[in-house]
């Protein structure tokens, strides 16, 4: 696996000045995630990791950009590529420290990611995975506002699995750890507290409560997502979705 690896560091990046420092390129990142630029910020990562491989910060943010970037490929074989790269630097963060809460953040996300793409067998192996990292990431790390959205993810995910998904869970690993509808909600809202303005936690937080029959909160919400300022790329298509569900209310 860390062979893998490096191989997919020395394939995809070219060769880069020992002069240009991880400061530089620490800077380089702040200023391409203020421009929205993920695929940018994510090669700025893999260059500090030709710098330094056990670099954990770059690691877990290169996990955490294919795992965002991967989620907006229309190609099936390129997005599960994206997802099954960031679970690699997930893993190899985990190795240098696996009680450090964002390299547990990124390994749920990336799990989740591969979830989403995968049949019933495989997506009850990684929903097993996601609540387990994202329940280390929130004990070691309470005030992590997008593992909570994580873990809210979860709750809400498992709440909706299908009946051939449940038997499969059951079959299996003889069930999977308890989610629900009521959790979801709880943790979407922790994440609210904690960062008030996360989009998408708040989009996720009103289909929750959309679907506990809250209509009132759930509208309220939609309405509000509307006015915030968009700080990652995603969220103008979130906003979108957020008028559409208005829409066909």
């Amino acid at each position: 696996m860390y062979r893998l690896f490096q191989i997919l560091l020395l394939c995809s990046i070219p060769f880069l000045s020992i002069s240009q420092s991880i400061t530089e390129l620490n800077g380089q990142i702040k200023q391409y995630l203020l421009a929205k630029n993920e695929p940018a910020t994510l090669a700025c990562y893999k260059q500090i990791l030709i710098l330094d491989k056990n670099n954990i910060d770059a690691l877990c943010g290169a996990s955490f950009m294919c795992s965002r970037i991967g989620n907006r490929e229309k190609d099936a074989a390129k997005k599960k590529s994206f997802f099954n790269t960031a679970k690699i630097f997930a893993q190899q963060a985990l190795k240098i420290n696996s009680n450090y809460a964002q390299a547990n953040y990124v390994m749920a996300v990336a799990m989740g990611r591969i979830a989403l793409i995968s049949g019933s067998q495989d997506k009850v192996a990684a929903s097993r995975d996601i609540k387990k990292y994202a329940d280390n990431a929130v004990k070691l790390d309470a005030s992590n506002a997008a593992a909570w959205h994580t873990l809210g993810k979860y709750n809400y995910e498992v709440s909706n699995l299908n009946f051939a998904e449940r038997a499969a869970a059951k079959i299996l690993f003889g069930g999977l750890p308890p989610g629900d509808l009521k959790s979801a909600i709880a943790c979407y809202e922790k994440c609210k507290a904690l960062d008030p303005n996360y989009i998408v936690n708040l989009l996720d937080l009103a289909k929750a409560y959309k679907q506990n029959d809250e209509d009132a909160k759930a509208k309220a919400l939609l309405n509000a997502i509307l006015l915030l300022p968009e700080r990652f790329f995603d969220d103008a298509e979130y906003k979108n979705e957020c008028t559409k569900m208005l829409k066909d209310w």
